[in-house]
């Protein structure tokens, strides 16, 4: 493992990526979720700002960046970011299920495929948005979360439950342990290919979703404390990431150690996104779980899309209010919008393995909205902090 100075197959090598995962998609990414919505929540409801991304930077250069040029280029290059960010989520997901289909069923994916993909979640998420916050996101919501705590008791009951708890302890050991070295030194400890291709990925689409992200969880967080939005919002979903992949993870790596399934091989042969495929298939009742993960895949997209394609028809509405719907052709409009983008770069930028097309695409949408990422973190500090505002 390049300048890790672990050596694969170990059970160091173990404790190692569970760590890593930890790092990767639990309290820091959801930080910046969280740090975002809880801005734009207190600059609307508390100090009776606008409703958008210009308005978090108010506490920095004043009322006048709300204003003119400044507010089209700062608003716009954040919807281009979630745009962006979306059509890769889902590109990444229509690469993910068409090699499930293929693997399980036979059926060879390809752009007829990946086609016919694209347009069921994407017809999924758009009715969901048209439905509104109450009546379609919520309900979806809702219903993607009862789904994997489903998949997080299968795995309790069949999983390795003691090497599970070892294992995510001394991964969580471990993060905290490596906590400022990966973050301030992260190529020369992390090994270029790993940072790169994973770290700045997974974080690329986290900052190209933050500052609508943040939009759209201060409209759901209204009436709560800044305590109650913190918890809610960056604890709570951090704590089931470690869960999640300690419960999953934990599995998958005490099954690649004991020779029931070789992962490496499989993911060296056929790529990243076989390995998911692989797995699954040596559960007990795999033929039964397969398709529920398939459904998950396309449910957990559709509960982020909708939410964000309400977001961005909502910032291209002058005026309104948290508890209004932004117009049904606007949601329709970027909805069909991010489908196309993700269809064309998987079929013709992605290849068989669907995922080189779409982090490029990612890098793109977290390089575009970075600064204004840094601005609002700086926006925060300053009001929360500095000029002491207080809950």
């Amino acid at each position: 493992m390049e300048k890790t100075g672990v050596e694969p197959g170990t059970p160091l090598a173990a404790i190692y990526a569970m760590a890593r995962c930890f790092y990767n998609w639990t309290f820091i990414p959801y930080a910046m979720y969280s740090l975002c919505g809880l801005i734009v929540a207190y600059m609307y409801f508390n100090r009776k700002k606008a409703l958008s991304v210009t308005a978090t930077l108010i506490p920095l250069f004043g009322d006048k960046v709300t204003k003119g040029l400044w507010r089209g280029v700062i608003d716009t290059l954040a919807l281009l970011a979630i745009a962006l960010g979306l059509a890769s989520s889902l590109g990444a997901g229509l690469a993910l299920v068409g090699s499930g289909i293929e693997t399980t069923y036979g059926i060879q994916q390809g752009p007829l495929l990946w086609l016919v993909l694209t347009a069921v979640i994407t017809a999924t998420y758009t009715l969901s948005a048209l439905k509104g916050l109450d009546k379609g996101i919520r309900w979806l919501a809702n219903l993607n979360a009862k789904v994997f705590y489903i998949l997080l008791l299968a795995l309790i009951i069949i999983g390795p439950t003691l090497y599970i708890l070892r294992t995510s302890t001394a991964g969580l050991a471990y993060w905290l342990q490596n906590f400022w070295g990966w973050g301030l030194d992260p190529i020369d400890l992390g090994g270029e290919a790993l940072v790169m291709w994973w770290t700045l990925y997974d974080w690329a689409i986290w900052i190209a979703y933050a500052p609508l992200m943040g939009i759209f969880l201060a409209v759901i967080s209204y009436g709560r404390t800044i305590r109650e939005f913190m918890i809610v919002n960056w604890i709570l979903p951090s704590v089931f990431g470690i869960v999640w992949f300690g419960i999953w993870g934990g599995t998958a790596l005490h099954w690649q150690q004991q020779g029931v399934v070789n992962l490496v091989d499989t993911i060296k042969n056929s790529g990243a996104v076989a390995g998911l495929w692989a797995f699954l298939d040596h559960l007990p009742l795999g033929a039964v779980i397969i398709p529920i993960v398939m459904a998950t895949l396309v449910l957990s997209f559709s509960t982020a899309a909708d939410s964000m394609t309400r977001t961005i028809a909502s910032l291209c509405t002058l005026s309104i209010t948290h508890d209004q719907e932004p117009a049904s052709w606007l949601k329709l409009l970027w909805a069909l919008s991010i489908g196309i983008i993700a269809f064309v770069m998987v079929a013709y930028a992605g290849g068989a393995q669907g995922v080189d097309g779409v982090k490029y695409l990612a890098a793109a949408g977290g390089c575009a909205v970075l600064f204004i990422f840094v601005l609002q973190v700086a926006s925060a500090i300053k009001m929360f902090f500095i000029d002491k505002v207080k809950d």
